[in-house]
């Protein structure tokens, strides 16, 4: 029995209540019909994501191996847990945030790499910094990547990411079956109405997420007011707070950034929205940045090319 001091409450409930609203919605797919259920799906998706999120950052309990089976049949489909988590670690070093080679989360290229990229796929990329382009294209854009990565390490011999895919996969089939066999939803459908759109509203948290700045506080984004995307998200839109804070349950943050409004927009540069809104007016149809990082740019520069820049 857990005790009141080794588990927090509110994110296991919200677990619970997540994983049971999924079950209800998609169990009633015959009787009220996808266009009602896809979209109620993808926000239990995208939430059950972000409580993933809150588990490999060591939450409800102290028990790595309980945290994980609360949140080990992914309901998403495309991302393995246990990938996630070690790819996830890795990003909350803060001195090499947004690095192309050291960040694992980064959608920043280095020079050398962009330039050796076809003319396609480099405007594949310059779109997919629109947030229009991220929400449209981003997961394709992000899965291509990942899965090409994951299965050079696997053919290459890295038998925990092996490992990590044959969990995902263990956990991946009851969901399929479920979703196929018991409320006979098309795969298809599930794919395309459910998974895609909730992996597209996570690519809305991720767009400007972070940005390349020579200060690692200022590297991370403070979006205000959001009670929708502050609940799907679990108040990962005060990132900034989140990286100075990773182990403290989402439920807190908030409290957090009121205490010290002024010194947390003063630490990350002022890099702070009023809404996901105000960011969308901004970069809808806008490119945020080169996809080329701008500081590694001009760290990497061969000496050469810069007495050229400069004559």
């Amino acid at each position: 029995m857990l005790r009141a001091n080794t588990c927090e409450w509110p994110t296991l409930a919200l677990v619970l209540a997540t994983s049971a609203a999924w079950i209800l919605v998609i169990g009633f797919y015959t009787e009220l019909g996808g266009w009602i259920v896809c979209p109620l799906a993808a926000l239990a998706v995208t939430l059950q994501s972000s409580l993933q999120h809150e588990v490999l950052h060591g939450h409800p309990t102290r028990s790595p191996a309980m945290n994980e089976a609360l949140v080990y049949c992914s309901f998403g489909l495309w991302i393995p847990y246990r990938r996630f988590k070690s790819l996830h670690l890795r990003h909350h070093n803060n001195d090499r945030l947004t690095d192309p080679y050291d960040d694992p989360e980064s959608f920043y290229l280095a020079w050398a790499d962009w330039q050796k990229l076809p003319r396609p796929i480099r405007a594949v990329l310059t779109l997919n910094n629109v947030l229009l382009g991220r929400l449209l294209l981003g997961p394709v854009v992000s899965m291509v990547g990942f899965l090409g990565a994951e299965i050079r390490m696997i053919l290459a011999g890295d038998r925990a990411v092996l490992r990590a895919w044959l969990h995902h996969l263990a956990g991946a089939l009851p969901v399929l079956v479920f979703v196929t066999l018991v409320a006979e939803m098309p795969l298809w459908l599930y794919l395309a109405g459910v998974s895609y759109p909730a992996m597209s509203l996570l690519m809305l948290r991720t767009f400007a997420e972070h940005r390349a700045h020579e200060r690692a506080e200022a590297r991370s984004i403070i979006v205000e007011f959001c009670p929708l995307f502050s609940l799907l998200f679990l108040n990962n839109n005060l990132h900034v707070v989140h990286h100075a804070y990773p182990r403290t349950p989402w439920y807190r943050l908030p409290a957090l950034y009121r205490a010290a409004r002024d010194d947390w927009q003063r630490r990350n540069g002022g890099y702070v929205y009023a809404t996901y809104f105000e960011l969308a007016r901004h970069f809808l149809f806008k490119v945020k940045e080169p996809v080329v990082h701008p500081i590694r740019h001009r760290q990497d520069r061969d000496p050469r090319d810069a007495a050229k820049a400069a004559s």
